[in-house]
């Protein structure tokens, strides 16, 4: 008899627990939309830049996107357009010097791995049925490896990460594709083309409209910082 009273005791106790979670929800809810608003407008009154930054992101993806309803663009590129609003989620920075520098990594990585991609499908080729798969296999192992392993110098992991995966990601997609070697230098040169493309509205969108130099604040936290130093020294 104490066991089922005890029992009807928790199941009343959990109800009522319940019911009282249920009543509150909304009152916690809006209380997590108003808490989240005022981080949202400090966020923006802190660095008022970051909103600026947000809307020139959404502005050069839309630009971009345009390319898929301008038809002789689109019948020229394909669905290789898409590698244009990839290379902006990818390459877009706050600063001009990161979107520059991601900008000419993707570029350049893209190209290096295209081609040795192209040359280790044409060996591939060369080799029959038997040897593709070894050649094929061995080129990803030694060019992945390789680059895998040059992340590890701290030069490279600050200036070139990004452009090492891009490196990596393209020469295997290249590689093992099973397209003819006609068929890979055409979707190459639009894939290429494409990236381009991004990289050239980021470069704009960064240069000309708002732009950011991560070194001017540089120069002025600096400037701030010798000041709070200066104001603890006088007031020792």
């Amino acid at each position: 008899m104490d066991i089922d009273e005890s029992g009807v005791r928790k199941n009343g106790g959990f109800l009522r627990r319940g019911w009282w979670w249920l009543k509150a929800a909304p009152d916690r809810f809006v209380d997590n939309v108003v808490e989240f608003a005022d981080k949202v407008e400090k966020l923006g009154k802190d660095d008022p830049r970051r909103i600026i930054h947000s809307i020139k992101v959404g502005l050069t993806l839309s630009l971009v996107s345009l390319l898929y309803y301008f038809r002789p663009i689109y019948g020229g590129f394909g669905s290789s357009t898409m590698w244009a609003i990839l290379t902006v989620v990818v390459v877009f920075e706050y600063s001009v010097g990161a979107a520059l520098g991601k900008g000419f990594n993707r570029a350049l990585a893209t190209f290096v791995a295209g081609a040795l991609g192209f040359g280790a499908h044409h060996l591939a080729t060369l080799a029959g049925d038997k040897g593709q798969p070894v050649i094929l296999w061995f080129s990803i192992f030694l060019l992945a490896a390789v680059a895998s392993f040059a992340r590890f110098f701290p030069g490279v992991k600050a200036r070139y990460d990004n452009g090492v995966l891009i490196f990596i990601l393209t020469f295997c997609l290249v590689s093992v594709s099973g397209y003819q070697e006609d068929e890979i230098l055409e979707i190459a040169q639009k894939r290429v083309s494409t990236i381009i493309i991004g990289c050239l509205t980021c470069a704009i969108m960064s240069i000309f409209l708002f732009r950011v130099w991560a070194g001017h604040d540089f120069h002025k936290m600096i400037a701030r910082n010798i000041e709070k130093q200066a104001d603890f020294l006088k007031g020792l």
